[in-house]
């Protein structure tokens, strides 16, 4: 029998009170944010949508240690977020890890690594208000958030035919560090579930030109309920491609603006995401990063579970968006084509033609 000092609540307590310490050293891509760590999720990818409690609640119904993913669904403690982070596989490895922190000098607070934060759900958001933002913006067309997008490549062709996306010229944007807000301009995405109906949008802020993402600190932010739904490109039948950001998969729409398409916002929603009545094959947009990799091996094991045939598409550079704007559209076509199924080429990319000069 283990003694108290091994017992896993005893450890769990202990690192408990050193919560914000543990998340510093196994949670270097988050950041606090008032009583809470946010990071993405328990393998430290940059993000939101997890939160860890660094202090009990006043009320009492919230100790310091507990955090809970959003995107997932996944609850746990100080003790789960080591075994995730580092990988091990049974307790007594955990156990050891936990001794180990806990044996270390930390006089100074450990250094944490500054990274980009990704999308991520705000936990406390609604559909209805993500229903309101969306009926209040207007077409892309001849806005900013058409230029946006165009400068990354985009062509107007694929843009003009996404319905789930529209434009606001003045869409809240709250700072996190206090209470000022403003308003700014931004692309906004609608996210639906398998019946069309939206429950959530995607934003990101924009500079006042389109050249570029807004000058915040998270330019990027969901609304409303994300988990197994997404931003939505033509009518899933037979077959759907499946990716992370809005910008990746509209890329690879410009090379098979025929196939239907969904983006989940995230890699923790690309791996959760549910399938349409019917699917039979599923391409998976791979984004050339571990939690991309780790988003491709979950959906692909459950779509493999379901019967489903898996192609996955991986892009050249880091994803299809730096294919499209370095590379070029030829040369993503031709990338393209030799990853999917034959039938698949034919159907949605046409016979092989010569590459006309410039193109």
């Amino acid at each position: 029998m283990p003694n108290s000092h091994n017992d896993a609540s005893d450890l769990a307590h202990r690192l408990a009170r050193n919560a914000e310490a543990v998340c510093r050293y196994y949670l270097s891509n988050g950041r606090r944010e008032g009583r809470y760590w946010r990071v993405g999720d328990v393998y430290n990818t940059a993000g939101r949508s997890m939160y860890v409690r660094l202090t009990a609640a006043e009320t009492g119904k919230g100790a310091a240690g507990k955090w809970t993913d959003s995107a997932t669904g996944q609850h746990g403690d100080l003790l789960d977020i080591i075994r995730e982070a580092c990988g091990l596989k049974d307790f007594r490895a955990v156990a050891g890890e936990a001794r180990r922190f806990l044996g270390m000098e930390r006089a100074d607070p450990l250094p944490k690594r500054s990274s980009e934060p990704r999308e991520a759900a705000e936990p406390d958001s609604s559909p209805d208000a993500g229903q309101r933002l969306f009926s209040a913006s207007r077409p892309i067309r001849g806005t900013i958030a058409e230029k946006y997008l165009l400068r990354r490549g985009i062509s107007a062709a694929v843009l003009h035919g996404a319905d789930a996306l529209r434009f606001h010229p003045r869409c809240f944007y709250r700072v996190e560090s206090g209470a000022d807000h403003q308003a700014l301009p931004a692309l906004i995405a609608a996210v639906t579930d398998l019946g069309g109906a939206i429950t959530g949008v995607h934003r990101t802020w924009l500079d006042l030109l389109g050249r570029d993402k807004a000058a915040v600190e998270t330019p990027r932010r969901a609304l409303g309920y994300l988990l197994g739904n997404a931003v939505r490109f033509g009518k899933a039948s037979g077959t759907l491609a499946a990716g992370e950001g809005i910008e990746t998969v509209l890329s690879l729409r410009c090379a098979l603006p025929r196939m239907p398409m969904v983006a989940a916002l995230s890699s923790a929603h690309l791996g959760a995401l549910l399938f349409p009545v019917g699917l039979r094959r599923l391409c998976v947009i791979r984004d050339a990063d571990p939690a991309g990799d780790r988003a491709v091996d979950q959906l692909t094991a459950r779509a493999v579970s379901a019967g489903i045939d898996v192609h996955v598409l991986s892009p050249q550079l880091g994803d299809f968006n730096d294919d499209l704007t370095k590379l070029g559209i030829a040369r993503l076509r031709a990338s393209v084509r030799g990853q999917l199924a034959p039938g698949d080429a034919i159907r949605f990319m046409g016979p092989v033609r010569s590459v006309q000069k410039g193109e």
